[in-house]
């Protein structure tokens, strides 16, 4: 991906310049505007699953149906929390990124990566196990359950893959273009954070509604 900077000058910027520039600037940039119409149409897709979901569960006599077991709730509910937390850190990162603090910048996002990674890692798990059980093909339940659970999954591995790209691109030096994908990457991440919650929250509730 071509790295688009700041105008060229005959010298680098160092990342308080950076900065300063990013503060002076009026309106959003593109990226971020690209970002949000990610975020929304995305959020208009999950939301259709989601409906299907629920629609699916109203109607049916027996949610799940006999023979499948239901999901448990609070290994799943508490990964989902930890994800969320994964926010704060993200947030940070997109604080010191505007402030020029260039190094606190690959921290923050080094430590909202590996606990993404291990989240990642052990939903992959998870899911595997779950397909041994039984099978998407199964019915309406299993259809909608894992249509939901992947597309949440798939969302988080764009996270992870976006935040692995950023790192190697910080690595390097700041500039206006790594300055503006860490704050969008950081909404995607708010977006991505908050779903997961409300998909697993929705596919767990058949033990409280």
């Amino acid at each position: 991906m071509t790295d688009y900077a700041a105008p060229r000058t005959s010298r680098a910027r160092t990342p308080v310049e950076v900065s300063r520039l990013a503060a002076q600037r009026l309106g959003l940039p593109a990226g971020w505007w690209g970002m949000l119409m990610l975020i929304a149409s995305e959020g208009t897709l999950m939301g259709c699953f989601l409906a299907t979901y629920w629609y699916l569960r109203i109607r049916a006599p027996h949610w799940p149906p006999d023979g499948i077991p239901e999901p448990r709730v609070v290994v799943p509910m508490t990964l989902a929390g930890v994800l969320l937390l994964t926010s704060v850190p993200m947030h940070l990162a997109s604080r010191a990124v505007r402030a020029g603090r260039l190094a606190a910048t690959r921290w923050f996002l080094l430590i909202a990566l590996l606990v993404q990674t291990g989240y990642f890692a052990y939903e992959v798990d998870d899911f595997g196990n779950q397909l041994r059980s039984f099978q998407p093909a199964r019915d309406a339940y299993a259809s909608i359950y894992y249509t939901l659970l992947g597309a949440d999954h798939g969302h988080v591995l764009i996270g992870m893959l976006l935040n692995v790209w950023l790192l190697l691109k910080l690595s390097t030096g700041l500039t206006m273009y790594r300055l503006n994908a860490t704050v969008a990457i950081a909404w995607y991440w708010h977006f991505v954070n908050v779903l997961t919650v409300v998909v697993i929250g929705s596919l767990t509730s058949v033990h409280v509604v």
